[in-house]
């Protein structure tokens, strides 16, 4: 079954309509992933994307996260709804960097 994600990447366009169908589909993830991308708070590095959470930084590869909501559960969080919403169109900050080399940075301090 399709999920209005898979429209999403295929129209690239989140308008009023797409933000009801993720919403109605994820509930409160789905409307939190929104929250999150138009909060700007998605980056992607060279070698994940990462978002700024309410209580630290989540890496984001695939289908893993490394919050706690998805090491208990197992599936789709938030913040993995967040990037593939923020991929799709293509709204992230881009940081040409390793996660790491930013992390150890000093004047570069992770939120």
């Amino acid at each position: 079954m399709r999920t209005p994600i898979d429209y999403l990447f295929e129209t690239n366009v989140l308008d009023e309509r797409m933000r009801r169908s993720i919403s109605r589909y994820y509930k409160s993830r789905g409307e939190k992933a929104l929250e999150i991308v138009f909060q700007d708070r998605v980056k992607r590095y060279r070698d994940f994307f990462v978002v700024v959470g309410d209580s630290g930084e989540y890496v984001v590869e695939g289908d893993y996260c490394s919050c706690e909501d998805f090491l208990r559960r197992g599936s789709n969080c938030a913040h993995i709804l967040a990037v593939l919403i923020a991929r799709a169109i293509g709204r992230y900050e881009l940081i040409d960097l390793w996660y790491y080399e930013d992390l150890k940075d000093e004047r570069i301090r992770p939120i």
